[in-house]
């Protein structure tokens, strides 16, 4: 059976020495280090990394949780968490929950088995007391989705901001008939979205419908035209949507082109997020840009501080965002 006695057999070495080689120790001399490896080559000798790694209590795994991969919005910040993992010899552990406590719990559980050394948590359906009872104990960073409430630090953008941003470009448009196509509002970035909307509208002292605020249990192009269906029925329809996700909102989009409709002519779209998606359809869609691969660096940079300095605080950050004004509401 091959195995690391083999290889200190063969390199006339040590298993000492081969380990100190295998884990890079930089205390092995040049000569022997290039035998060792020489032969670790001719044998075709694999490490047990798993094994090796239990042994000095660590996975080298970082665990990320998110709702959903369908959405392109995920795929940049999982990116930027990524490049940081990598750079720090670990590797990503990529979980999607379909929002579904039950599989939030079996997901977390390979944290507390030590089969993962950190979680970053994307998901807002996870029962607080069992996050905030695995944050005691474990390193974990809120990414995106967070609860300010929770003495676990975020990093994310101040969505009702953002969101007041959108909806005033519309007003300053000249637009009176505001609607909003939201998602699920168990997400804070939903609630606080149309906290935004509804900010907006009253500054201005514009009328808020409840014909006009469409929440959906799904984020998904078919959630955004079966709202824009719904909005296109009403009795006094508007003549601007904010959408609280570009899938949403491209959604809206293609119903309208259904319906022989044209942004911004009859009725003007601005989205939210910033997907590569966004600058492709017809028109081209005004949305908000989040700085999705900052924001998945910057959660890993805090949780690797999380996880090498444990005793000392990280702080919670909230990136800037920025409103990209594109044919769908300027024609």
């Amino acid at each position: 059976m091959l195995n690391i006695h083999k290889v200190a057999e063969e390199a006339g070495v040590s298993v000492a020495t081969v380990s100190r080689v295998i884990n890079n120790q930089g205390t092995v001399a040049k000569k022997t280090q290039e035998k060792v490896e020489k032969v670790i080559s001719r044998l075709n000798y694999e490490p047990n990394m798993l094994g090796r790694n239990l042994r000095n209590s660590e996975s080298r795994l970082i665990m990320v949780l998110v709702p959903t991969i369908s959405n392109p919005f995920y795929a940049q910040i999982v990116q930027g968490i990524e490049d940081i993992v990598r750079k720090e010899n670990y590797n990503v552990f990529l979980c999607t929950t379909d929002s579904e406590p039950e599989r939030e719990k079996v997901f977390l559980d390979y944290v507390r088995q030590k089969l993962t050394d950190g979680v970053i948590f994307m998901d807002p359906a996870v029962e607080v007391e069992m996050l905030q009872d695995l944050a005691n104990r474990y390193p974990v960073i809120q990414c995106c989705e967070y609860n300010e409430d929770l003495n676990i630090p975020y990093i994310s953008i101040d969505d009702t901001q953002a969101s007041y941003k959108a909806v005033k470009h519309l007003i300053t448009m000249g637009h009176e008939k505001i609607a909003i196509i939201n998602s699920d509002e168990t997400f804070q970035y939903a609630r606080n979205r149309k906290k935004g909307y509804l900010k907006a509208l009253e500054e201005y002292g514009l009328p808020i419908k409840d014909e006009w605020i469409l929440k959906n249990s799904e984020l998904n192009f078919e959630a955004g035209q079966n709202s824009m269906r719904k909005l296109l029925r009403a009795d006094d329809k508007p003549t601007a949507i904010f959408a609280v996700s570009d899938i949403l909102a491209i959604g809206a989009l293609k119903r309208m082109n259904e319906e022989g409709l044209q942004a911004p002519e009859d009725i003007a779209v601005v989205g939210f997020d910033n997907i590569p998606f966004a600058s492709m359809t017809n028109p081209a869609l005004t949305t908000i840009a989040q700085p999705m691969y900052e924001i998945g660096s910057q959660a890993a940079k805090m949780l690797f501080q999380k996880i090498n300095t444990p005793d000392e605080p990280v702080s919670s950050t909230l990136l800037d965002n920025e409103l990209i004004i594109r044919e769908s509401t300027l024609g």
